[in-house]
Order: C-alpha cells, then structure tokens, then sequence
C-alpha cells in the first residue's frame, strides 16, 4: 500500500528523481574509488619511496572529494524538492477529500485523527521519501560496490563478509519484527492524544466551570503515558539491536585486522591493499547500518501510509451527480414523504414528512429538543441524504444537483454560529467574496450587528478569533446572519439562530429580514414561539413526524402538540 502510495504522487516528478539516482550513483562510484587511491599512495607511493606517485594520488584524491562534495549538495536540493513537492500533494489530496466527506464519514474518523493523519502521518512517510532517494539508493550500491572491490583486493579477507552480512540481517530482522506492530500502535496513540488536548481546549469554559480540571489532567496523563511507554518499548528494542550491530562492526574490523597483518608478514598482500581493505568493509557494513537506519522508518512509514490511503480511498456518499440537471433560483423547498435514520440506527428520526415552502414568505420548524428539527435542515442542504422520499429545492430533486449549485442558492446560518478568524469584513464577506463595504454594512444593518460593530477597535477591520472566541454568543449570532444576508440566497435557513438575541432584537431583525429578503424563502428553524407568531406556515414536529401544519392562529384551534409548547412558554413567562 505505501508503495503504491509513493508511486503514485512521485510519478509528477520523475525527473529530478532520476536526477537525484544519477547523482547518487555518481557519488558512490566516487566513494568506492577512493579507499582505492589510498592504497595506491601506499603501495606506489609510500612503499616505493615515491614522492611524486604520491602527489599524483592525493591530488585526485582531493578533487574527488570536492566533486563529491557538490555533487552531495546537489543530490540533497534535488531529494529535498521532491519530497517537500510530495508532502504538499498530499496533503492537499487529503484536503480536498475530506472536504468532500459527509457528517457520516467525518464521524467515522474523527477530526482528531483526521488532522493527525494530515500532518504527522504524511510527515512520516515525506521524511522516508528525503531519506530514502539518498540513503536507500546509495546503500546498495555501495553494498554491492564494496564488495565487489574488496574482492578484487583481496579474496581470502572477503570471506570475513560472509558471516558478518548474514549476521547483521539476521538483527535487522528480529528489531523489525518487535518494532512494526508498535509504530502502528505510536500513530494510534497520537490520535488519542490529539483528540483528548483538542476536547480540553474546546471545552475549556466548562472544565474550569465544573472544578474538572484534575480529572482531565489525569485524563491527559494517561493518553500521554500511553504514547511514552508504546515509545519505549520501541526504543528498548532499537537499545538491543543497534549496539549489537556496532560489535558485529568492530568485530568484522578486528578480524580483518588480525588476518590482513598475518597476510602481510607472509607477504602475499601489501599493506596498501589491507588499508583499502578496511575502508571497503566499513563502507559495507556502514552501509547495512544506514539502511536498517532507514528501514526502521519503513513501519510506521507503512503504518501512516495506510492511514492516508484509508482516507483517501474512501467514495463519498453523498457527492455530485454524473450529469447534474441546471438549476434556476426559484427559492421553493419541497419534502415529499421523507423519512430518515442515521447510519447503523434502528429507529427513524424522521418519518413521512411531506410540506412545501412559497418564495417570498416564512416558514417556521417548531417542536420539543430532539424531534429532528436540525435533522431536517440538514436534508434541505444535502448534509445527509434521505432514507426514503425526496426533498426538492428549486423545484429538483437534490440529488440530481450539484452540490455547488445547490449549496450556492442557499444561506445557512447553522445552530452553532462558527466564525473565522480574520476580521469582520472577512466574516461578513464569507459567502460573497465580491461584496463592497457598503454591501458588507447593509447585511450588518440588517443583522442589527453594525451598532456593536462600529464599537470595536476597527469597525470592519476589527479582529475576530478563532470561533468568535472575542464576542458574545448574540453578537456570533448576528454576524452568523449577516454573512448569509450578504450572499444574497434564494433561501435562507435559520436554525435557531435568534436564541441569543433578546425579544427587542429578535422584533427588529425579523422585521428587517422580511422586508430584505422579500422573495426569498425564508426557513427558521426556533425554541421560542414569539419568534415564528408571524410566520406564514409552521410546522410542529412530534417525534419526528409533522403534528401540524397552518398558522399560529390555526395551529392553537387544532394541533395539541403546539398547544403544549405555547402553553409550557407562557407558564415560564
């Protein structure tokens, strides 16, 4: 899977990749050349008491050092640019298909894991790819190389290779075996940890609120002990394995050392030869040593790999159609016999619902917490697909849209107001990014928002934090509807989004809204019952079926269930 993975966002740039194997290759050619120079210092230079074969060797000596020099320079930039080029590739092909997930599947992974696997997961498997076109192409060359020269310099000391190579795999096998399951669980862990920190600082107001903040200390704790002791079981393993391949290097060392000397004294090698010797097996054995280095990398390479691809091959459920029908704004919204329940849930939270909006007027969503109101708007705009029925907007069936046509009729101003960080204009100008000032202040006007707003240090340019964390809960709310006024919808969708305004507030800008989007369908979502008095149609919900359908003054003659909430509202009252 990591393979396929790598080939297929390398493909783009398969050029400076076989730029970085020539110069690599150039570069090992050039390191199995000089343990050779050496020995010819020795045995025509040194030996023979010739100074000029000596100045002659060193001298090639080191202008090949300096071509090494550059051209590892070089093999690095190339490397480099390549996986950083990578990285960002992938990282946007995550983006971009997770933008593209329904609430179903974004539930599914989790926005903790989802932002683990597109940093730390592509991190891991980038930095494979900057070590891997360097060291992973190099060390078999120079495996191969280095033995192929050793040999030729001397054959008997070659045999000393036959035991260490096998040796040294035999280690690199038995770590790798230990440490692949555990960087699969080390990725895990991170999930946890990252979805835990994430929960405390969203939830911050509230742990401090109910004196939680020991308990979720100890929650965190825990999460943390978790990635630590994964970790150190890992490096416990990698504290066994890399010493025991240093003492086979030293070892390998020592023995050609011993026998070379014995070799010499009996005059059939020269001192050159064993000097030349030993540089080729370090670089054999160095060479071993680098690519188990990177193989250790390889696991949770592996394992984040499989992590991105787990995102990426997954097929939206809800996405485009193949031929998708062109839609002209009409503002109407129709339900016809719909019925609806989440992924893996037995019970329907919505069932035969059927109604239809006019443009130009207002319709209102009442009824107790939990009877599926949200769930509803959430159909309007194709956040869930129905289970059976149709829902149509501008008189098609959604399903027959695009989604981008779809989405770009409507104005939502979700139950949550969510602002950016950035600057009020920046908010207000979300949906309409072509919008003037003057057309940013009319929707602030209208959201009755521009009084609190020229109070800020800035006016339109004042800063606002991430989530709105700097305003109150009515002022997010305002400015929430005051970017959907500015996108100028056929259909506005309101989901109870005047629950923290006060009455006067609320009065005046339903007012406004009425009298700005007066052929718009305007859809409000609300708690409270002075909020939908005026509108042309309410809808009561009642366990997630319509238990009426008319006015205000209609619905208190024949619909019981509105005549609870009503009632229930004026007794607080």
């Amino acid at each position: 899977m990591l393979i396929r993975l790598i080939a297929k966002y390398l493909k783009p740039y398969w050029r400076p990749s076989l730029w970085v194997l020539i110069l690599t290759l150039v570069q090992t050619f050039g390191s199995l050349w000089l343990p050779s120079l050496t020995a010819d210092i020795f045995n025509e230079g040194v030996a023979k008491g010739d100074s000029a074969k000596v100045w002659e060797f060193g001298s090639k000596m080191i202008w090949l050092s300096i071509g090494m020099g550059i051209v590892a320079v070089v093999t690095t930039y190339f490397a480099s640019r390549v996986a950083t080029s990578f990285g960002r590739d992938l990282r946007g092909d995550i983006f971009k298909k997770v933008m593209s997930f329904s609430s179903a599947e974004l539930d599914s992974f989790g926005t903790a894991s989802l932002i683990t696997r597109n940093t730390n997961d592509v991190q891991q498997v980038q930095m494979l790819m900057t070590v891997g076109l360097t060291v992973l192409l190099s060390a078999p060359i120079t495996l191969i190389g280095g033995v192929i020269m050793a040999v030729r310099h001397n054959a008997q000391l070659s045999l000393l290779t036959v035991v260490a190579i096998p040796l040294m795999l035999l280690v690199i096998g038995i770590t790798m075996s230990i440490a692949i399951p555990q960087f699969r669980i080390v990725q895990k862990r991170i999930d946890r940890i990252n979805a835990v920190f994430r929960e405390q600082i969203t939830g911050l107001r509230v742990i401090r609120a109910f004196v939680r903040e020991n308990v979720e200390a100890e929650r965190f704790d825990k999460a943390n002990a978790d990635l630590r002791d994964t970790q150190l079981r890992i490096n416990r393993v990698m504290t066994i394995g890399f010493p025991t391949l240093g003492f086979i290097l030293n070892m390998s060392t020592v023995g050609v050392i011993w026998f070379g000397a014995h070799l010499i004294a009996d005059d059939k090698m020269q001192i050159g030869d064993l000097t030349a010797f030993i540089s080729y097996l370090m670089q054999i054995l160095i060479s071993v040593m680098m690519a188990t280095m990177t193989m250790i990398m390889v696991p949770r390479a592996a394992a984040s790999g499989e992590r991105i691809k787990a995102v990426l091959d997954v097929n939206p459920a809800i996405s485009d159609p193949a031929v998708a029908q062109h839609v002209e704004a009409t503002g109407s919204v129709e339900f016809k016999n719909v019925s609806f329940n989440y992924p893996g849930a037995e019970l329907s939270v919505l069932h035969g619902i059927s109604f239809k909006t006019t443009p130009g007027t207002t319709t209102a969503i009442v009824g107790s917490t939990g009877c599926g109101k949200t769930t509803l708007v959430n159909l309007m705009v194709r956040f869930f697909d129905v289970s059976s029925g149709q829902v149509l907007v501008n008189g098609i069936d959604v399903h027959m849209q695009s989604l981008n046509d779809l989405w770009d009729h409507v104005g939502l101003v979700p139950q949550r107001a969510y602002l950016f960080k950035g600057t009020v204009r920046d908010n207000v100008r979300f949906g309409a990014q072509n919008a003037s000032d003057d057309e940013v202040i009319a929707a602030l006007k209208i959201a009755q928002a521009w009084d609190f707003v020229q109070e800020l240090d800035g006016v339109l340019d004042a800063v606002i934090e991430q989530g709105g964390s700097n305003l109150s809960g009515g002022q997010r709310q305002r400015l929430a509807i005051a970017r959907a006024v500015a996108k100028r919808p056929a259909i506005y969708i309101f989901d109870d989004s005047f629950s923290a305004l006060d009455a006067t507030t609320d009065a005046r800008l339903r007012s406004a809204l009425a009298k700005e989007t007066s052929r718009a369908s305007r859809i409000v979502v609300a708690q409270r019952i002075s909020t939908v008095l005026q509108a042309e149609q309410i809808i009561v919900l009642d366990q997630g079926s319509i238990a009426g359908i008319g006015t205000h003054d209609h619905l208190l003659n024949t619909c019981e269930a509105y005549r609870e909430i009503v009632g229930s509202q004026l007794e607080v009252n």
